[in-house]
């Protein structure tokens, strides 16, 4: 009889663990292709998941304004980043967006045999606050980081509960039955993950990142109003340089800088959706000088607003995540 080491029987469950990951990263994969006919970000009935597949590589950066989300890869790789901020992950890890945030992304590994897939969770603060209660009873651990991203490596209970929220849309009755059941379990996971008190500190209120997402959605409401940002910091009931610097380190960017993206982002969907002219869209949003409405929206986008919309209107469809909810 042979007796094998401690280091060998772990050994041989670590392989064990990730023969398994692979596998369950696999099925998640076949599941998400399932899902996608051809090319594109599909919205599922399960509120807040979309599905993508792309099949080729992007040669430049797409502009968007996402809500607080996570996208789990299954399949090819990403690149997204904002401002100077740079978060690249592949498949079985994790992109979390904890705030409403303007982004870049291109897909960065993809063929046509193995395209880009991945899952996407559209966050719910009211939600997140629920769960923190129950996985921090004893109250929050005083998050060491904050970041406007954080990637993660999924371990085999996330990537298998993400596998069965997907699995939901494949028979009757479970998508409005045990999908909710299954986002709890994936929220639970992520607050037990290395980011999950600062994910909880969002749904405290009193708490510096509760206030600062607070200050986030006035902005988000009032982006075509004035604002200074001390104002805005005594609105949270914070001192300007205290609320200037979490903000920052929550957004990768200034209160004023996050406003002009609300802007740009809103009068690009106006023109875009409503075929509003670019002088009208300027105004709407907020600017009161069009030729500085073109230089900052030239400089952002990458082409005067004209050129920009002829180029997207072709590419706009009912999965466009234009629009600020």
């Amino acid at each position: 009889m042979t007796i094998q080491s401690e280091d060998t029987l772990a050994a041989l469950a670590n392989g064990s663990t990730k023969d398994a990951l692979v596998e369950e990263t696999i099925r998640l994969a076949n599941l998400i292709s399932g899902q996608t006919p051809y090319d594109g970000t599909f919205s599922q009935r399960i509120p807040g998941l979309s599905v993508s597949r792309y099949s080729r590589v992007n040669e430049d950066y797409v502009k968007s304004f996402d809500m607080p989300s996570m996208i789990i890869v299954a399949q090819g790789a990403k690149t997204v980043t904002v401002r100077q901020e740079v978060y690249r992950f592949n498949q079985s890890q994790i992109l979390m967006l904890p705030v409403a945030l303007p982004i870049a992304m291109k897909v960065t590994h993809a063929t046509y045999t193995e395209p880009y897939l991945s899952v996407k969770l559209v966050l719910d603060p009211h939600k997140i606050a629920e769960m923190a209660l129950r996985v921090y009873p004893q109250g929050v651990p005083a998050a060491t980081k904050w970041s406007a991203g954080y990637i993660l490596s999924a371990d085999l209970g996330m990537m298998n509960a993400a596998t069965r929220l997907v699995q939901c849309l494949t028979h009757t009755g479970d998508a409005e039955l045990l999908a909710p059941l299954v986002m709890d379990e994936i929220l639970i996971r992520v607050l037990r993950s290395p980011i999950g008190s600062w994910m909880a500190e969002l749904g405290f209120a009193g708490s510096e990142a509760h206030l600062v997402t607070k200050a986030i959605a006035w902005l988000r409401n009032h982006f075509s109003d004035p604002v200074k940002v001390a104002e805005l910091a005594e609105m949270v009931h914070m001192s300007e340089s205290t609320f200037r610097v979490h903000f920052k380190s929550m957004t990768s960017m200034s209160p004023l800088q996050y406003q002009k993206a609300l802007r740009l982002h809103e009068a690009r969907r106006l023109m875009v959706s409503e075929s509003l002219d670019a002088t009208t869209a300027c105004y709407l949003v907020g600017y009161a000088s069009p030729s500085q409405f073109s230089r900052d929206y030239s400089r952002f986008f990458g082409s005067p607003p004209k050129r920009d919309v002829v180029g997207l209107r072709p590419q706009v469809t009912a999965d466009s995540n234009l629009p600020l909810e």
